[in-house]
């Protein structure tokens, strides 16, 4: 506790403002158990950025924190481009703090001699990600925390391309990052050099996302949909881009549709929890709609409900919806003669081998990533010789074409309705076409389980429960050998029967995947955003007939349950 006193007086300095000074001062005064989660550690600038607690103190977002990151930033970037005319493009989120924290971000690239271009107000983050290409900017910048509770925000860097930050910039701007004092950061704003943008980016970002999400499809004006924004940014641009699209029975759950980075009407504005779109689906069965779609607070992640074979809304989830769009973009690539084996899918080692299935019936590759949308922007930049159809992760994101990226909820959920409206014109339905990717290939069924572990004592029981997978391995799964390990840290796939070992060639991650002779998989994963670890349990079947359908799902949900009763 002692070196944590030492930690926090440092900020009672004359480097910080009176505001900042008395929050710590009070917390000192009190001896706040509070202090010590605020100081044990600084909040790292990470490989995409950061995203944390708001509020004073090195592990926490505010001020100095994000003021300290954007100086690395700028640093780096006149580094690497001497003698440029450097431009960056800032967007933010709903939340409480996002707005002030993205004055302060163009407060320091202004006063390193950067261009500011600052979105009049709060915006997508997929917007931001098409800005910095369209506005051919050096880096772009967005404030938010994703899905993440209230008291959070965060702060996401994107390279010229588009994409979040990667090797080598990544470690650089870490490294300019590190090497700084709160002292050294330069918050003397040259407004002269901020640029206000807004209505003009949204009219090319409607324009790009029809042109990629919108398919010549009939039905549009017979489709009902329900939509929430969860109070969030979704709500700038996709109620816009349905209606240019010719969607015009769209109910909004209006309680939710007023940006509010409280969150009122939600434990959490997470639409891959059902709870998060209880009012969506309870307006769906008041309007009978056909499809209820939900997005996150800055409208990357979407969650999707829609009719099962019965009538009920299903919420389905992140794997099921990137395999039916997969499926769908590809098959319209190959209806215009489009396919040339120049092609390929994104996805990554969490999300379902059922895309990678869907993709070779094709005969196009599928590019396996490192969880995060910013390796699959990657392999746009690594491989500009092939064409991007499409990629997604299991976590309820989806990118449409390379217009964009970042995972994109206002193309995706236009995409939804272009697949929802074709299937119901054919006497078809969203879920009836993905039960008929069953039968073509397999059952699919995945299940995340996550564990909340705060802390300081949280982190070290998630460093000791992947020490202990990775120490000692499962033999076993639901009574199935266990044939391979991946262990992503140490780049080796083990085949545990045989002893032998082969390299895995991509980034070292801390991920341990499991996979059984059946094809069962268990993956582990410490998250990066969040104080939680991860594991994504995958099965799957054969599926004979879409009458079987229910049984098998009710055979692979109980073998779920079962391997998760075995794990915990």
């Amino acid at each position: 506790m002692e070196d944590i006193l030492v930690k926090a007086k440092q900020w009672l300095s004359d480097t910080f403002d009176t505001e900042t000074k008395n929050e710590i001062q009070q917390l000192v005064d009190t001896q706040s158990e509070d202090i010590s989660d605020r100081f044990y550690k600084n909040l790292e600038f990470g490989t995409g950025g950061m995203r944390g607690i708001v509020g004073a103190g090195t592990n926490r977002i505010n001020k100095y924190t994000i003021g300290k990151a954007t100086q690395g930033l700028c640093n780096y970037l006149i580094k690497e481009k001497p003698g440029k005319e450097l431009k960056v493009a800032i967007g933010y989120d709903c939340r409480h703090d996002s707005k002030w924290l993205a004055k302060v971000v163009g407060d320091v690239l202004s006063a390193n001699n950067i261009k500011v271009v600052l979105f009049e107000d709060l915006r997508p983050t997929p917007e931001l990600s098409f800005a910095v290409n369209y506005l051919n900017c050096d880096v772009g910048i967005v404030l938010t925390a994703s899905h993440n509770p209230p008291e959070y925000n965060g702060y996401k860097v994107y390279w010229s391309d588009g994409g979040q930050i990667v090797p080598p910039q990544d470690k650089g701007i870490i490294d300019e990052v590190n090497s700084l004092d709160y002292s050294d950061i330069n918050f003397n704003a040259k407004e002269e050099l901020v640029t206000v943008i807004g209505k003009e980016v949204d009219e090319a970002f409607w324009d790009a996302s029809l042109k990629n999400g919108a398919f010549n499809v009939k039905g549009r004006e017979d489709l009902k949909i329900v939509f929430t924004s969860l109070h969030g940014t979704s709500i700038k641009l996709i109620p816009e881009v349905l209606k240019r699209a010719g969607y015009t029975n769209v109910h909004i759950v209006e309680e939710q549709a007023e940006p509010d980075g409280g969150f009122p009407t939600v434990e959490s504005p997470n639409p891959e929890e059902p709870a998060a779109l209880k009012m969506a689906v309870d307006l769906a069965n008041e309007t009978n709609a056909d499809i209820v779609l939900g997005t996150d607070p800055d409208s990357d992640r979407i969650g999707i409900a829609v009719r099962d074979m019965e009538g009920n809304m299903k919420l389905l989830n992140g794997n099921q919806t990137m395999s039916l769009m997969t499926d769908f973009l590809i098959n319209d690539w190959k209806k215009n003669g489009k396919l040339n084996g120049n092609q390929f899918i994104g996805s990554t080692i969490v999300s379902t081998n059922l895309v990678n299935e869907i993709a070779d019936s094709y005969g196009v590759e599928t590019k396996v990533g490192l969880t995060g949308f910013k390796w699959i922007a990657k392999m746009i930049k690594d491989f500009p010789h092939l064409d991007f159809i499409g990629g997604g992760e299991e976590s309820f994101g989806y990118m449409v074409g390379d217009f964009v990226r970042d995972k994109d909820a206002v193309t995706s959920a236009l995409l939804a309705c272009e697949i929802a409206a074709d299937a119901k014109s054919k006497g078809s339905s969203f879920y009836k076409e993905l039960l008929n990717l069953y039968t073509r290939h397999n059952f699919y069924k995945e299940h995340l389980v996550s564990l909340v572990k705060k802390g300081m004592d949280g982190a070290a029981q998630i460093q000791q429960m992947m020490s202990d997978l990775r120490n000692n391995p499962l033999s076993t799964i639901d009574g199935e050998t266990v044939k391979f390990l991946y262990d992503y840290k140490a780049s080796v796939k083990k085949d545990l029967i045989t002893g032998n070992e082969t390299n895995i060639e991509i980034p070292k991650s801390n991920v341990l995947i499991y996979e059984t002779e059946n094809g069962t998989k268990v993956a582990a994963r410490p998250s990066g955003t969040e104080p939680k670890i991860k594991f994504y349990i995958s099965t799957n079947t054969s599926l004979d007939s879409i009458d079987n359908a229910k049984s098998v799902e009710e055979q692979l949900d109980s073998k779920i349950q079962r391997i998760i009763n075995e794990l915990f």
